[in-house]
């Protein structure tokens, strides 16, 4: 755990009391909140939230656009003992359900048009469903609520993340993991009360939710967007004055290929990149076109948050290093040995300290595979992350990405599990055999292949599948290529041979 001396840790809620009280806080559509409005609306929608939910500790989902709602449901949920629980606005119906079931929500907020996709069978008993119009209406006439008092450990969010195997898991994240994600991330960016975010990452991760908390505590601005284009971006950040822009790199790859005008470039002075690791190419190019702006590379994972950071100052000459821990995270490359990985010497990388999850709702079992005891040498001690990533310390301290050991594809910064892709194929009844893979790509990071056997007696099989998947899976989840076999190659141990599957269509 954190030494009490380190720093103080607060109820997440707190986050709406650090900026000054005429300073602007959210940006919206529909104008700006400044510090005092972001405390009065938090305080009201807590109010209106625990007269709605009045249990402690009641699981209540949010399922929306970008807007107020959605930014101010993290901080309103915590001061009215609840457990907020961000759903995707991208997934639908069949991973919205889930996601509900599994969590137990006592009320889902969402837009009317995702409502309408849901049927009473998708929605746990007793879940109350509400619009969010409804919901900001009637908050807007609640009893403010007073700050919490809550103890940081207590659970505060569940995010829902993909693993390798199986559906959604929910990351169980407490106030304190939240709190110090807020302060560590504001602290090495160096952000200010002057800082303008552009948060275009989704707010259901937690590199998307940071975007609102560490500026939160920088008593900096806000300003949400939901993008169609990446022009919109380079007409967000000269609208706004956007200093702070984070992202995964297929977006870095599209801003990259727009013309910024120079005064609008030089606007940004901190540059992100989490979800997926930077080329050398992508990190030349976006160093030519913001030569004014520092650039983070960082690695994380949602279990612990965020693990690493490059100081901007190293990235021209270690472009492809991950850095070394953030604040308050210790990180660890532990051999197969079980010892202290030697310098160069490939192991897996371990995550220990407070930032550390409380491990996955509701099932024990992998939070056993995942959550440990920390290694001996751990000067924190207690439980750590075990990531599954390969990784390898430099003599110089800095760390590199080697590779992982589970089959989890990560594309567009999303974290998708094959199995889940091959389950919606399957159950189309369409073929007998799929293999979901990430391949190599140059745009996304990894793309979606879908390897299938089809049965003999759907000869329209292959017009239909795809319509399939679009009806069942979210975007970020459909395959780029389907590729079908008439017979699946079979590895020694007579199981599909993914291996094989994987160096053929990489090659």
């Amino acid at each position: 755990m954190l030494s009490p001396h380190e720093t103080a840790i607060r109820p997440l809620d707190y986050l709406a009391l650090r900026g000054a009280c005429d300073a602007p806080a959210l940006v919206l559509r529909s104008g700006t909140l400044n510090y005092k409005d972001l405390r009065d609306r938090v305080a009201r929608l807590a109010g209106w939230l625990k007269s709605v939910v009045p249990e402690p500790g009641a699981r209540v989902a949010s399922w929306a656009a970008k807007d107020e709602l959605t930014c101010l449901m993290p901080l309103a949920a915590a001061r009215a003992g609840l457990v907020h629980v961000p759903v995707n606005p991208l997934l639908k119906r069949a991973q919205v359900a889930h996601i509900l079931a599994d969590s137990g929500a006592s009320l889902l907020i969402g837009t009317s048009a995702r409502l309408a996709t849901l049927t009473g069978q998708d929605l746990p008993i007793d879940c109350n469903v509400l619009h969010d119009e409804f919901a900001l209406d009637s908050a807007l006439q609640a009893e403010p609520l007073g700050s919490s008092t809550a103890d940081p450990a207590a659970l505060a969010a569940i995010l829902y993340t993909s693993g390798s195997t199986g559906k959604p898991k929910g990351v169980m994240l407490s106030h304190a993991n939240m709190w110090l994600g807020a302060e560590s991330v504001a602290k090495y960016l160096g952000l200010t009360a002057d800082d303008v975010t552009l948060a275009v990452l989704p707010l259901s991760f937690d590199y998307g939710q940071n975007q609102l908390f560490s500026t939160w505590y920088a008593g900096g601005s806000v300003v949400p967007l939901d993008y169609l284009t990446p022009r919109d971006v380079v007409k967000a950040v000269e609208r706004h004055g956007v200093t702070t822009l984070a992202a995964v790199p297929p977006l870095w790859i599209q801003l990259t290929e727009l013309d910024w005008p120079d005064e609008t470039a030089e606007k940004l002075r901190q540059l992100t990149n989490s979800g997926g690791a930077l080329t050398i190419v992508l990190v030349r190019k976006l160093r030519a076109l913001f030569p004014k702006a520092r650039l983070f590379p960082m690695y994380g994972l949602t279990e612990a948050f965020r693990s690493t950071y490059l100081d901007p100052a190293l990235v021209d000459a270690h472009p492809t290093s991950m850095g070394k821990a953030i604040p308050h995270a210790e990180v660890l490359v532990i051999a197969d040995s079980g010892t202290l990985a030697a310098d160069d010497e490939e192991g897996e990388l371990v995550h220990c300290g407070p930032l550390v999850a409380q491990g996955y709702w509701q099932d024990a079992e992998r939070t056993a595979e995942r959550f440990k005891p920390a290694p001996a040498m751990s000067r924190y001690g207690g439980t750590a992350v075990w990531s599954g990533d390969r990784v390898r310390r430099a003599a110089d301290g800095l760390l590199y990405f080697a590779g992982r050991r589970d089959a989890m594809i990560k594309s567009a910064g999303n974290r998708i599990s094959p199995q889940e892709i091959e389950e919606v194929a399957l159950a189309s009844g369409l073929i007998a055999e799929a293999v979901a893979l990430g391949i190599p790509d140059e745009r996304l990071g990894h793309a979606v292949h879908l390897v299938v056997r089809g049965l003999d007696a759907h000869s329209g099989a292959e017009t239909e599948l795809p319509r399939i998947l679009l009806q069942k899976l979210p975007n970020f989840m459909q395959p780029k290529h389907i590729h079908w076999r008439q017979a699946m190659p079979i590895s020694p141990n007579g199981k599909i041979d993914r291996a094989g599957l994987y160096a053929e269509l990489s090659a």
